[in-house]
């Protein structure tokens, strides 16, 4: 019974630093292609060109360092 326990308790804190992980991803991904398409001559055309200007903050734009 205790092998089964330490097995399970592995694999919770194999899928649970996997989704850490993922998540750490997904954020510095959704930054770069954010920050690259806004610094793109695409972009910079699009904004000029139609206005467009920063839409609707993220949760990370809303932390307390910018305050």
């Amino acid at each position: 019974m205790e092998e089964l326990q330490v097995v399970f308790g592995s694999l919770l804190f194999s899928i649970l630093l996997w989704v850490i992980g993922l998540f750490i991803l997904y954020i510095v991904i959704s930054a770069a292609v954010r920050d690259g398409i806004n610094k793109s001559v695409a972009g910079q055309f699009l904004e000029n060109k139609y206005g467009i200007t920063k839409g609707k903050d993220s949760f990370l734009d809303r932390d307390l360092d910018n305050d």
